[in-house]
């Protein structure tokens, strides 16, 4: 057993004081709970993400942390309960939240269900009633303002504000241009977290940008962010897709990478592999070591292992997994 501490805190108006709880969890409850949703073709890649993001890598469909991480900009965060009481008993939620009056206005209780929660059907209704009854405060099931959570995850329950993945970033797939072996929207949004992590304000580059799916997902996710493609109708393509989406078409260039003098601190690279047009492996090598001049670290997608080539120019790799794609895999390597 540990014993958590929860930090004075403002919940509803109302300022929560320390308390200190015990748990089992094999992760230790934080301020953030995530519920993790991806489908176990993507379980690699989504594990990538939640250490790239959060420095840990999840047991279960969930997990704690002090981080407070947006769900919406992740593909694999289904959502946040920003707790204010995790305790055994959901009646000791319910005497906290009398205690310290808290109260919403048009709010609505919803209970997430877990797969570690062991709690049926009636008492999951009986835990919305009784909690929606002492938050103070007029309730709005309909439209809210603010939606409160409470589940119960092995032993031990969690009640908090309930914050989404509003899943927006969605329509990204009705872009005008795409083709077959371009990389997906979702393997698009966890490269762009796993490239820049916290980095905010740094500078990404897709050198070899296609249609610009990783270019869109930076742009929605407010990065700086510069798209180059040499080709020139597949440039015109993503410069479509760019400017459909609402964003600047001048942020894809259509430019040979081995040309440029600009230095970034992240780049994303899906190596041409041939499908379409020949690429030797002379000419990928050659990719690899123009990334070494133009990023300090790089995120590289290839159909094959070329983890050798990648060292011999100059990069350490630091994480890696394998995505299966129908026949092949992906190869996702983390490099600095």
């Amino acid at each position: 057993m540990r014993n958590i501490v929860i930090k004075n805190k403002k919940i509803g108006g109302v300022e929560v004081s320390n308390k200190i709880v015990s748990s089992e969890c094999e992760n230790t409850p934080k301020d953030n709970f995530y519920f993790i949703n991806c489908s176990e073709m993507e379980k690699e890649l989504c594990n990538m993400e939640m250490r790239s993001i959060f420095g840990i890598e999840p047991k279960e469909k969930y997990l704690f942390s002090e981080k407070n991480f947006d769900p919406s900009r992740s593909p694999f965060i289904k959502l946040k309960i920003s707790s204010i009481y995790i305790e055994e008993k959901l009646e000791h939620i319910i005497n906290k939240i009398k205690e310290n009056k808290i109260s919403y206005d048009d709010f609505k209780v919803n209970y997430i269900k877990s797969e570690n929660g062991d709690v049926s059907y009636e008492e999951r209704l009986k835990a919305i009633r009784e909690i929606g009854f002492v938050v103070t405060g007029f309730p709005d099931i309909h439209n809210p303002k603010i939606e409160l959570a409470i589940t119960k995850v092995k032993d031990k329950w969690i009640f908090g504000e309930l914050i989404k993945n509003n899943f927006k970033w969605q329509k990204h797939n009705d872009k005008p241009y795409s083709y077959s072996n371009a990389l997906g929207l979702r393997m698009a949004r966890a490269l762009v977290n796993i490239a820049m992590k916290d980095n905010e304000e740094g500078t990404l580059i897709d050198p070899c940008c296609g249609v610009g799916t990783v270019v869109i997902e930076a742009l929605d996710l407010g990065i700086k962010v510069k798209g180059c493609e040499i080709s020139k109708q597949i440039a015109y393509n993503a410069r479509e897709n760019v400017e459909f989406l609402g964003y600047l078409r001048d942020t894809i260039v259509c430019y040979d990478m081995h040309k440029i003098k600009d230095k970034y601190d992240s780049a994303i690279i899906d190596i041409p592999y041939g499908l379409f047009s020949p690429v030797t492996l002379e000419e990928q090598k050659a990719i690899i070591h123009t990334a070494r001049n133009i990023c300090e670290k790089m995120v590289i997608v290839t159909f094959e292992d070329m983890e050798k080539f990648i060292v011999e120019a100059g990069f350490s790799v630091i994480d890696k997994c394998v995505v299966p794609k129908g026949n092949f895999k992906r190869h996702i390597l983390v490099c600095v």
